[in-house]
């Protein structure tokens, strides 16, 4: 029996959906790469992850957190920044919640008690935090030294401290931005000595492990205006569709045991896809996360049957196609206006022909060089295109919006 309460799909950028497809480089990386190093003392930077709305950026990072969290980790809850907000509050106020978890809440170290109600200024103050001599460091300083003190309060007890922001590309004031970017920088790549047997010490990082999530204008933000520091301390990754291969895995429970949900009655029933319904909802999402959880749900409330049928995958995509539509138009207008002409021209030339001289000349350009930076930066910074011989589109949503029907489909089609 389908029901609202026993629906698996989830379309939104705050859920960790039940139906979890693709992304397994970056859940490797999490879990073979940044933790056991971070856990050994040895340096590894933290993790940026950009890209369009819709691609699941903070679901992969929730995804991350909670793993860490059942691990035993100390992990901050996903801290999003609004737009003109001050984020040394927002992360002050977590600082202090792993500080509390810590335990150096209890501590009876002066210096340790004064850098907590240091800290407990900034989570009221932030940045406009008045500074003078005898008031003790900048605000953002202080928060590395909490940090620091977490993370040495982490190794005594065989634990990672994971910090995740959200919405990076609202934190409009560069100062404020190169802050918080030092506070969490010089918190990673700090080092302490720690004793050896016979005697002796060492030196290791912290076990403190950052991720930074949002739209990919913040590569500028924080790239070309803060240069080599920030590339030597964070790592950037730019999403892209998921793999038709990793969504079909993804509907496999459907479509072989079933997918078990109670049954109003106190038991457990299954609910089974067909094969075509599943292939359907993978043609029909074009790789984007949150269009294949929608085109699942809507499929979902289509019947009550234990068996999605195509036709009800039809069906729920019909109520689904305008909302699939605002998502891309989305996309599309926060485009610069050359970025954005770029793509329409590129769209409606034959896929052999779109090579940067034809757009170029299609555009009105000279020289094809003159479109060089526009199809750079579709292509590494926002991950719409991938530049090559002939230009391809690697945002496939955005290519079937402006290349066909889609997303309105016909049960005939």
């Amino acid at each position: 029996m389908r029901t609202a309460a026993n629906n698996p799909f989830s379309p939104g950028s705050d859920t960790i959906p039940q139906v979890w497809a693709g992304r397994t480089a970056q859940l490797s990386d999490w879990r073979d790469i940044v933790r056991p190093r971070r856990d050994a003392g040895l340096p590894e930077r933290g993790r940026t992850i950009l890209g369009e709305a819709g691609l699941g950026k903070s679901s992969l990072v929730r995804k991350i957190a909670r793993d860490a969290a059942d691990a035993g980790d100390w992990v901050t809850p996903q801290l999003r920044i609004p737009s003109g907000s001050d984020p040394l509050k927002r992360v002050a106020t977590a600082a202090l919640a792993l500080a509390d978890r810590a335990g150096l809440a209890t501590s009876t170290e002066r210096r340790v008690s004064d850098l907590l109600a240091r800290v407990q200024r900034v989570a009221v103050s932030g940045v406009s935090l008045s500074v003078r001599q005898a008031d003790g460091p900048e605000p953002y300083t202080a928060l590395t030294d909490l940090l620091i003190e977490v993370g040495q309060a982490a190794i005594a007890q065989h634990r990672i401290a994971l910090i995740h922001i959200d919405e990076m590309q609202n934190i409009a004031d560069e100062q404020v931005l190169s802050q918080l970017l030092i506070a969490l920088g010089d918190a990673l790549s700090h080092e302490v000595a720690v004793p050896l047997p016979g005697g002796l010490h060492a030196t290791r990082t912290l076990p403190i492990a950052v991720y930074l999530t949002g739209l990919p204008e913040f590569a500028d933000m924080a790239g070309a205006r803060k240069g080599a520091t920030f590339a030597r301390r964070f790592a950037t990754t730019t999403l892209a569709a998921i793999d038709d291969d990793d969504l079909t895995a993804a509907l496999r429970p459907f479509v072989i045991e079933g997918w078990e949900v109670t049954d109003g009655d106190g038991g457990v029933a299954r609910i089974r896809m067909e094969p075509a319904a599943a292939d359907l909802i993978v043609t029909l999402c074009q790789g984007e996360p949150f269009l294949f959880q929608l085109a699942g749900e809507r499929a979902w409330y289509a019947s009550t049957a234990d068996v999605i049928a195509a036709d009800q995958v039809l069906a729920g995509w019909e109520v689904a196609a305008p909302e699939a539509v605002a998502h891309v138009e989305r996309i599309l207008e926060r485009l610069p206006t050359r970025e954005r002409e770029f793509v329409q021209v590129m769209a409606e030339l034959p896929a052999p022909e779109r090579t940067l001289t034809r757009i170029a000349k299609e555009l009105g350009l000279t020289k094809h060089t003159d479109a060089g930076p526009t199809s750079q930066r579709l292509d590494t910074v926002r991950g719409i295109i991938t530049r090559g011989k002939p230009y391809t589109f690697r945002h496939r949503a955005v290519e079937a919006y402006l290349t066909s029907d889609w997303p309105y489909v016909s049960r005939h089609d």
